[in-house]
């Protein structure tokens, strides 16, 4: 587990403290997970992440993986063409101890590999709809996703708000 970063940003010491006193989960994310976005559309290369600790690399990443599975599931996170963030978090997530959510990245990637041909394919609008149709398995990975999802978000700030070099500096 890579704990060192070339990029640390600088947070509010003051935010920060009133953020994780009054236990402001979402609040907190952001802080942490927004400055990682602006500095990756600053240099415009996912290289970025190479970087990064892994505890930054997981929030990252889980905050596509997010966004784009709360837009349009898991079938569009694949045809939007990042299935490649996907493999190292089911260890990432073990780590901080989020055994479900470890498990359904897997599952989503079992499915990926049983079906790679059929997602991987450029589709039209119509045919990218027909994804959902043929492959329904992932309806009950999405709604599984959908349940976890607030739970990882809360062991990932614990896990920064414990290990807070790996994350950001304050001023």
């Amino acid at each position: 587990m890579n704990i060192h970063s070339e990029y640390l940003p600088v947070l509010s010491k003051e935010q920060l403290t009133t953020a994780i006193q009054s236990a402001q989960y979402a609040a907190l994310y952001d802080m942490l997970v927004t400055p990682l976005h602006e500095e990756l559309y600053r240099r415009n290369d996912f290289n970025f992440l190479d970087i990064l600790s892994t505890g930054q690399q997981l929030l990252l990443s889980y905050d596509y993986v997010r966004n784009q599975v709360l837009q349009g599931g898991f079938i569009q996170l694949i045809q939007n063409g990042y299935i490649g963030l996907l493999p190292d978090m089911p260890a990432w997530l073990q780590y901080i101890g989020d055994p479900s959510m470890a498990s359904l990245l897997d599952d989503v990637l079992k499915v990926y590999v049983l079906n790679h041909e059929l997602l991987d394919k450029k589709t039209t609008p119509e045919e990218f709809v027909k994804l959902y149709e043929e492959l329904k398995e992932f309806e009950i990975i999405d709604a599984r996703f959908l349940e976890l999802d607030t739970h990882t978000e809360r062991l990932i700030i614990q896990f920064a708000i414990k290990y807070p070099e790996q994350f950001y500096k304050t001023e």
